[in-house]
């Protein structure tokens, strides 16, 4: 009897070991973007660095999502550990109930905090030739891909608005996923893709032929307003100069509803894994510091006591 007590003793203490084993585990919801995207796979990425960061405590479930305004308007609804991607602007339209969010405006919108920066969608104006690097003057009398309906097709055409080049452009009628190949064929003269770089169908297009990347000047990127990015010299094959151009920030948000400890752990938990990050995925090479600038809205206290610790500084 008495080793029959002992047994199940010992048992419901392993239970009990086990129960509190598994209550130390904290999920988190994060939700990018659909399945087969750059960003989709940065969710990936992310969610193995943090769990090996904290030693599996902490576990990123993914989410496929249809595009950042899904993410942001799921806020409204969302309860527990939520961590979605988005642009800093939808953020500052939702807190404000304008853009896509004025019609279903919600007051939780008001309880986004921010985490930390990834990779940012990067403009990237790819026209085949030997120089490596050129200017948008360049582009005169040239044939240029540049899509439909995407922030890239939209900022481009922006741009040859901004700077005297859509009298001076063609625009070729094609989607942009056929940019590689249309300009290895000689179809175009050049395509415009956005994302994180280095950019597969950049890197893909660079190994069968030479490329030259438009860099910008400081007066050119300050005058589109846009955020600037450089591309360091020899990320693409051929092109050895940094290469200065034009991003759209993407930032890493939670709600309120995470507790201090936890939105500590996943912020501090990125940037020890960075580094490492990048070794295996160079797009997270990108990050810096500096771009914390570039959150919208509060941050979450637990980021911010991270960066406190950390001595990065965060405005107002």
């Amino acid at each position: 009897m008495r080793k029959t007590i002992a047994t199940m003793l010992a048992a419901t203490a392993a239970l009990a070991l086990a129960a509190g084993t598994a209550g130390a585990e904290t999920r988190v919801t994060y939700k990018s973007a659909a399945a087969g995207t750059a960003y989709y796979q940065m969710g990936v990425e992310l969610s193995e660095a943090i769990k090996a960061g904290t030693e599996g405590e902490v576990i990123l479930t993914l989410e496929e999502s249809q595009g950042s305004v899904q993410n942001v308007m799921e806020t409204a609804a969302r309860t527990g550990n939520y961590v979605f991607t988005t642009p800093p602007g939808l953020v500052t339209q939702a807190l404000s109930g304008e853009g896509p969010f004025a019609e279903r405006n919600s007051p939780n919108f008001q309880e986004i905090r921010g985490l930390f920066p990834i990779p940012a969608i990067t403009m990237q104006i790819v026209v085949a030739g030997e120089e490596g690097v050129i200017s948008l003057d360049d582009l005169g009398g040239k044939t240029l891909l540049i899509g439909r309906g995407s922030f890239g097709a939209r900022e481009a055409e922006r741009y040859m608005e901004l700077f005297d080049l859509a009298d001076k452009i063609e625009v070729a009628d094609a989607e942009i996923g056929a940019g590689p190949d249309a300009l290895k064929n000689g179809q175009i003269d050049g395509f415009v893709t956005a994302g994180s770089f280095p950019s597969p169908n950049v890197i893909e297009t660079a190994a069968s032929l030479p490329v030259s990347l438009v860099s910008m000047t400081e007066e050119q990127i300050a005058e589109t307003g846009a955020a600037h990015q450089t591309i360091p010299g020899g990320t693409y094959s051929g092109i050895d100069e940094d290469v200065e151009t034009t991003s759209l920030p993407v930032i890493a948000y939670t709600t309120s509803q995470m507790d201090e400890e936890t939105a500590y752990t996943i912020t501090k938990t990125f940037w020890d894994r960075r580094e490492a990050l990048a070794e295996t995925s160079p797009w997270w090479g990108g990050i810096t510091e500096s771009m914390v600038a570039n959150i919208a809205g509060e941050i979450h206290p637990g980021a911010l006591r991270y960066y406190e610790e950390a001595g990065i500084d965060v405005p107002q």
